[in-house]
């Protein structure tokens, strides 16, 4: 069949060109776009990456952010939240399906590291982490403090100052960690297990000055948390101003509104250091705000050189997953086909069961076990008859014997040889008569023949 004139001169595609066409031309028209809407059909397999629908009033758009990204996320996304969200849109061409490839999700109308802060909150309340019957009391005018902090902060310095104004004797050790940023969380969870572990310390105060929530991210931490609570020292959190609040603060056994605050606790004076810690937190605040602006504009000229790789991982990644829940399914096949393999085995065992052929050898072998202990018996018995009737012959013919039967045995001496007849002895000679109990030794005084037999005058 012919096609129509007007179309023999188009361009016809393959699916695969044709998809291809729809990616470059959607990659040449939206590069990175924002899209408000309300997530749905949430979802986060073992690969770490997140997939989700966002969706308004009218349409709904697939969405994926891959596991590098999520780990930056200060927050974990929920089924019904509004979030704003930046990406680009990619085509997956083995579905033929377009969708969002996210690099940066906040909520609409809460700030990331809030919602954070609130959904870690409730998660260690009702673990108890909160609770004041676990709280530990402070001492009283401790002797030794144990300071996690940074080394060079003014919170450190205006603590100090109160300390040694109010109570010079006090004994500070000051413990250096890094208290600016989600990073130092490992710092000040190594510091206190340290100070549990190597200091005599009566109270340890962790402090830093006041700052924004990024700033304090750090003191917002379940591991920080749980150091806190595992501390078998008590601990008094002073983290910022009285207006700021920290997991670290909930946490500990007691909190401090300021580090000036601390110090008067622990030398049981009050003294207010607040216009002081409010200039250095200004100077915070102006020092970070200036580093993120240079470090943003310092990313963007990296960007602008730099092809983001995602771009290719993106379709690998969706795919690898679609791969993993195949293989999923295919080993539960197999355990399933095994399992009803063994179970016909096991009938078929049960049915040819060697029980009762075992019974009857046991049988036989009890039957011939017992023939055998008869045929042992008898043949003993007939084995000691005959024992029995050849000690009787040897016994009979025994030389002692015939001595008990009054008879003796006569030998020549020095030689002892035996006598048979009166030629092997004369007059004088010596000789040894043996009876059947004990031996005589005699001297020969005459020799005598009779009728073929000896007589011996014999003298002892």
């Amino acid at each position: 069949m012919n096609l129509p004139s007007e179309n023999q001169n188009h361009q016809v595609f393959t699916v695969s060109e044709l998809t291809k066409e729809i990616q470059r031309l959607l990659d040449d028209r939206f590069d990175f776009l924002w899209l408000e809407g309300e997530i749905s059909n949430f979802s986060s397999p073992v690969s770490g990456h997140y997939y989700m629908v966002i969706k308004d009033e009218k349409s709904r758009i697939r969405a994926v952010m891959f596991r590098f990204q999520t780990r930056y996320l200060r927050f974990l996304p929920e089924n019904g939240m509004k979030v704003l969200a930046r990406g680009r849109i990619g085509v997956y061409a083995p579905r033929g399906e377009y969708q969002l490839i996210l690099d940066y999700l906040e909520p609409v109308g809460v700030g990331a590291l809030a919602l954070a802060f609130e959904q870690l909150k409730t998660k260690l309340a009702a673990r108890g982490i909160f609770d004041n019957e676990i709280k530990k009391p402070i001492p009283f005018l401790p002797q030794r403090v144990a300071v996690i902090t940074s080394p060079t902060g003014a919170a450190i310095l205006d603590f100090l100052k109160i300390i040694y104004r109010r109570f010079a004797n006090i004994d500070i050790t000051i413990i250096p960690v890094r208290v600016q940023g989600k990073e130092s969380q490992e710092d000040i969870v190594k510091a206190i297990e340290l100070v549990n572990m190597k200091l005599k310390a009566d109270v340890i105060v962790l402090t830093r000055g006041g700052g924004s929530l990024e700033d304090l991210c750090g003191f917002n931490q379940e591991n920080v948390a749980m150091a806190i609570r595992a501390s078998h020292i008590p601990v008094v959190s002073a983290v910022g101003h009285e207006i700021d609040l920290t997991i670290s603060d909930l946490a500990a056994d007691f909190r401090a509104p300021t580090p000036s605050a601390a110090a008067e606790l622990l030398v049981a004076e009050k003294e207010s250091l607040l216009n002081r810690l409010g200039e250095i937190k200004k100077r915070l605040i102006t020092g970070i705000m200036h580093k993120i602006k240079e470090q943003n504009r310092e990313l963007l000229r990296l960007t602008a050189t730099v092809r983001d790789p995602r771009k290719r991982l993106a379709d690998t990644w969706i795919r690898l997953d679609e791969i993993h829940a195949r293989i999923l399914r295919l080993i539960g096949l197999v355990i399933l086909d095994n399992r009803r393999r063994l179970e016909t085995e096991k009938r078929s065992l049960i049915i040819q069961s060697p029980t009762n052929i075992i019974n009857s050898l046991k049988e036989r072998l009890d039957i011939r076990k017992m023939l055998l202990v008869r045929s042992m018996n008898k043949l003993i018995m007939e084995k000691q008859k005959a024992v029995s009737h050849q000690r009787k012959r040897i016994s009979d013919l025994s030389p002692m014997a015939i001595l008990k039967r009054g008879y003796s045995i006569t030998l020549k001496l020095p030689e002892k040889s035996l006598l048979k007849d009166t030629s092997g002895v004369k007059k004088g000679n010596q000789v040894r008569v043996l009876l059947a109990e004990g031996e005589l030794e005699c001297r020969v005084d005459s020799v005598n023949i009779k009728d073929f037999r000896t007589s011996a005058k014999i003298i002892t």
